[in-house]
C-alpha cells in the first residue's frame, strides 16, 4: 500500500490510497488523481511517477503504471462471492496520518450494478484515504474505497475488486485523456437507487422512501434491498400488514438479509408483547 501524492493544476496539493495489484501498477481512484499535474508515490523514501494509466471513470478506479518501482502486490481475490456481515479489514493512508489507519469492519449491504456488486461496510474512511484497500480475513483484495453519503451517519461504499481484475485488461491511455464523472458525483435523479434512499431513510422521510424504493423494486425486482426499504416505509407509515410482506420478500430473495431477519424479529417481538 502506498500514498498517492498529487500536485493540482491550480496549484494545491492533494492525496489519496493506492494499493499494488502487480509490480508495476497502483490502483486507486480516479477522482484523487483526476486534474492532477503530477502524480507520484513513494516507496522507502524514493518518489517515482507513473508512465501511463488505465482508467475506468464511471466506477472511478484507475491504475497507474510504474516502472523500476518493483512493487510487492496483495492477493487479489479470485472469487466474487461476498456475504453480508462478512467481516472485512480495511487499510487506508489518511491525509494526517503517518502510518497506516486499520479498521475491522463487516459488510452490512452489496448492492448489483453493472456486473458487479458495490460494498458497502462499517470501515469509516477519511480524506487521503480514497483508493484504500479493503481484504476479506484471508488476505485477499475485495473492494477499493471511495465514497461515502453525506451526513454524520455516512454510509461507506467500495469498488469491487472485479472491476479491478477487468480493468488490467484494458489499455494504457494517456494521463490528459478525456474524462468522465463517476457514477456518484451524478446529478441526483441519474444516481443509484441505494445511493438516492440513504437520506430520505436516516432522515425518516417516510413517503420519499416509499417513492424510491417504489421505483427501486420496479426496476429490480429481485433487488432484497429494494424490498427491504419497501417494509420500512410501510411500517413507519402503520401499515403492518405490507411492511410484513415486503420484509418477508426481502428474506425470500436473500434468507440472510440482516435488516429484514431484524424487522420481522421486532415485529414479532411487538405483536406477541401487545397480546400478553
Amino acid at each position: 500500500m502506498v500514498k498517492v501524492a498529487v500536485n493540482t493544476k491550480s496549484g494545491g496539493h492533494g492525496f489519496g490510497t493506492g494499493v499494488a495489484v502487480s509490480k508495476d501498477h497502483i490502483v486507486t481512484n480516479c477522482h484523487v488523481v483526476d486534474n492532477a499535474n503530477g502524480i507520484s508515490v513513494s516507496k522507502w523514501g524514493v518518489e517515482y511517477a507513473p508512465v501511463s494509466m488505465q482508467a475506468d471513470w464511471k466506477h472511478d478506479l484507475c491504475i497507474l503504471k510504474f516502472e523500476w518501482a518493483d512493487f510487492k502486490p496483495v492477493k487479489i481475490a479470485e472469487s466474487d462471492a461476498m456475504q453480508y456481515e462478512q467481516p472485512v479489514i480495511s487499510i487506508s493512508m489518511p491525509s494526517d496520518s503517518p502510518a497506516p489507519y486499520v479498521e475491522l469492519s463487516a459488510i452490512k449491504a452489496l448492492y448489483p450494478m453493472d456486473d458487479g456488486e458495490v460494498i458497502r461496510t462499517k470501515a469509516a474512511f477519511a480524506i487521503g484515504a480514497s483508493g484504500s484497500p479493503v481484504f476479506d480475513y484471508s488476505g485477499n483484495l475485495i473492494g477499493i474505497s471511495t465514497f461515502k453519503s453525506p451526513g454524520r451517519n455516512a454510509y461507506f461504499y467500495n469498488m469491487p475488486v472485479k472491476w479491478v481484475r477487468a480493468l488490467l485488461q484494458q489499455p494504457a491511455m494517456q494521463f490528459d485523456a478525456a474524462r468522465a464523472l463517476p457514477f456518484w458525483d451524478a446529478p441526483e435523479d441519474g444516481r443509484p437507487f441505494f445511493m438516492q434512499i440513504v437520506l430520505p431513510f436516516q432522515n425518516n422521510r417516510w413517503a420519499d422512501v416509499q417513492k424510491i424504493a417504489s421505483n427501486w423494486r420496479n426496476a429490480e425486482p429481485n433487488n432484497a434491498e429494494a424490498w427491504f426499504y419497501l417494509g420500512a416505509a410501510a411500517q413507519n407509515q402503520n401499515d403492518s400488514t405490507n411492511a410484513l410482506k415486503h420484509f418477508n420478500k426481502a428474506l425470500v430473495l436473500h434468507p440472510n438479509h440482516p435488516a429484514s431477519l431484524q424487522a420481522v424479529a421486532l415485529m414479532a417481538h411487538s405483536r406477541a408483547t401487545w397480546r400478553r
